[in-house]
């Protein structure tokens, strides 16, 4: 059977482990007589008694050792019968007393006319009406105020042609391992990119999309954009097709992303580097072939080059740079232009966690999911204007980009990303003489603009929320398993960090733009039963709580913290991923819960509840993709048919809504 390249979930995997960041942060070497505390003192950092004794004396008397469990545990504000973790099964799991049903499945019809899905046929023009694949990020906007009625905004990351058409395998190379790809195939794959809006309403307790909205639409990678703020125009982002370079087709690899306060949906370019083919691109010794390489580009995922020259990064040098932005869309009118807001920078955009400083101006926190890259926040220029939607239009479009470093004493700072900036010792500039002519330059190459101002070298940093309630931010970092003993340092303590942690940020005064912050960090995740783990979860944390690999985040209208997983497995963690909920509060804090299991192979991305609570959106991506060192997981023989366990139907990435029984607030 011809064999494709890695399957994508395992590429992107792959390419965010190597890590293309050349530069070295402080190690903890450097920093060990400014700030380690008593619990990241102990051997292995874990002695969990006396983590217990030094982190929760609150609840020492009550708490058992950790995987005990017990009802006399310091209080948390999730209330549910925790789920017993599976470490596969061929269907998903939820929290006695939930029901978890699904949405919507690729393939089904978006648009009005799409045709029925047919499993196994490559079909661009059906495709382009039908739910996308790959759903991630998730965003619910309220019509009429009303919590049973909205829109759902969904971004379609990926394919996985293996488990999308017949006679595709996997792990080969591009020589021999595209043979099998069709332009039929490509261009079907394109059509599954970009994004989803629907209306969706709850009728009788159950919800439905609703087929006849004025607002539905189907974005993929062919949908034309504008490309706005400092970057348009610029002789980097020109090509042979947009001389002007201020349009652009698609959107690729949206993971995560956001909504803001004026009702706008962010979605955020990744891995946009697979895309792109011809590495003879990157090997020259030319400042253009460096940025390429700091993008990991091109990483030749997919056969796309083969068909669309744009594709190709040798005919092409300038498309790669019009890729790897966050799109802003307006989902109340389908005619609209998405807009790439090129003054956010461009990196491998994992989300938008945002929030209205008490200024009125709008700030945006980012990860860079790679291992060794960094955590950004964009400010805007202008404030938001609450009452006139229109004004806020281009409000993304003017403002400044900064990225953080951690200090060892617990303070950080946010450096900015602005030509004539100095890197901490004052002595490197954001300048012409180092490569960058102008503002659009820094954008473009942002990678290479934060390494130079000497950032923070984070464990794959992902998803970033603001906790509406408390002002505190929230980073998950995925892992690093590339990170070395002299590495580390007080915001990545660990070697080999195979599980990662969670970061918890104060911007100083609760003012969100301030130019420094304290940092602590929430979680270090892992088995806390393995001691060389050095995980750090409240020894009120049952054997089913403990989870690897946070990944995207949610926090609900009343503060709550909901980590989804990406990463755990049977040999892994024992236990497939899932959504668990994170005391970030009281004598409880730093105890989870398992809420929620995703079906063998699959990926559980976009937590997303609706402002009543009564609802939980997850989105379940790549089910029934091959398992750890399992069998090769294909179209004709894939990990579980989840969710229609029909024969001759493949497994679908789906959205699940999550419901109380007889109604009632989700965990509450």
């Amino acid at each position: 059977m011809p064999r494709l390249p890695l399957p994508p979930s395992v590429a992107f995997e792959q390419s965010e482990n190597e890590g293309s960041n050349p530069t070295a942060s402080p190690t903890l070497g450097d920093m060990i007589a400014a700030r380690l505390s008593r619990r990241d003192l102990m051997q292995g950092l874990v002695a969990v008694s006396v983590a217990a004794e030094i982190l929760w004396p609150e609840a020492l008397a009550a708490a058992p050792a950790v995987g005990g469990g017990s009802s006399a545990a310091p209080a948390t504000r999730f209330d549910f019968p925790e789920l017993a973790v599976v470490p596969a099964s061929p269907t998903h799991h939820v929290a006695e007393g939930y029901d978890a049903d699904v949405l919507i499945s690729w393939g089904d019809a978006v648009l009005p006319g799409a045709p029925p899905f047919a499993p196994g046929k490559p079909d661009a023009a059906a495709q382009a009406q039908q739910f996308g694949y790959n759903n991630d990020f998730l965003g619910f906007i309220p019509l009429d105020g009303a919590a049973d009625r909205g829109l759902l905004v969904v971004n379609h990351e990926y394919t996985n042609s293996e488990l999308m058409f017949p006679g595709l395998g996997a792990k080969s190379d591009k020589e021999t391992g595209f043979a099998a790809v069709t332009r039929e195939i490509v261009d079907a794959e394109m059509m599954a990119h970009g994004g989803s809006v629907l209306e969706i309403r709850r009728v009788d307790g159950k919800w439905q999309v609703v087929p006849d909205s004025k607002y539905i639409r189907r974005i993929t990678a062919e949908t034309e954009m504008a490309i706005s703020g400092p970057a348009a125009g610029h002789d980097r982002m020109k090509t042979s097709a947009d001389p002007a370079g201020t349009r652009v087709k698609g959107m690729l690899n949206n993971c995560a992303g956001g909504v803001t306060p004026w009702g706008t949906w962010l979605t955020c370019e990744e891995n946009f580097n697979g895309y792109f083919w011809n590495k003879a691109a990157a090997e020259p010794i030319t400042r253009e072939a460096r940025a390429l390489r700091r993008y990991g580009a091109p990483g030749e995922w997919y056969a796309w080059g083969r068909f669309h020259d744009r594709f190709d990064a040798v005919k092409e040098p300038n498309e790669p740079n019009r890729f790897g932005w966050v799109v802003e869309i307006d989902p109340f009118d389908p005619t609209s232009t998405p807009r790439k807001r090129t003054a956010m920078g461009r990196f491998k955009h994992e989300g938008a966690g945002n929030i209205v400083n008490g200024d009125g101006r709008f700030v945006v926190y980012q990860g860079d999911d790679e291992r060794f890259d960094y955590v950004y926040r964009f400010v805007t220029e202008g404030k938001v204007d609450a009452s006139n939607r229109a004004a806020n239009k281009d409000l993304l479009d003017t403002g400044t980009l900064y990225v953080a470093r951690f200090n060892a004493d617990g303070t950080g700072e946010w450096l900015p990303l602005v030509h004539g900036s100095a890197n901490k010792d004052g002595q490197v500039w954001l300048s012409e003489a180092n490569g960058f002519k102008d503002q659009a330059e820094i954008l473009i190459h942002t990678r290479l603009a934060a390494d130079l101002l000497g950032a923070t070298r984070m464990d794959r940093p992902e998803d970033v929320d603001v906790n509406p309630k408390t002002g505190k931010v929230y980073v998950m970092l995925t892992n690093n398993n590339k990170r070395k003993a002299d590495q580390v340092d007080a915001a990545n303590p660990r070697a080999d960090n195979k599980f990662g942690h969670i970061i918890e940020i104060t911007p100083a005064g609760g003012d969100h733009t301030a130019p420094t912050f304290a940092w602590d960090i929430l979680l270090k995740c892992g088995s806390p039963e393995i001691a060389e783990v050095g995980a750090t979860f409240n020894p009120a944390t049952s054997k089913d709580g403990w989870f690897g690999m946070p990944d995207n985040c949610a926090i609900d209208a009343d503060g709550r913290l909901w980590v989804a997983t990406d990463g755990n497995s049977p040999a892994e963690t024992g236990r497939a991923d899932g959504i668990w909920a994170v005391e970030t509060e009281g004598p409880g804090r730093g105890t989870a819960r398992c809420f929620f299991q995703v079906p063998t192979g699959a990926e559980m991305c976009g937590p997303c509840l609706t402002p009543d609570l009564e609802t939980f959106f997850v989105a379940v991506q790549h089910p029934g993709e091959t398992e750890d060192d399992g069998p090769l997981s294909t179209f004709e023989s894939p990990g579980t048919r989840w969710p229609d366990f029909k024969d001759g139907m493949p497994p679908r990435p789906s959205v699940v809504a999550i419901t109380r029984k007889g109604g009632g607030k989700i965990a509450g």
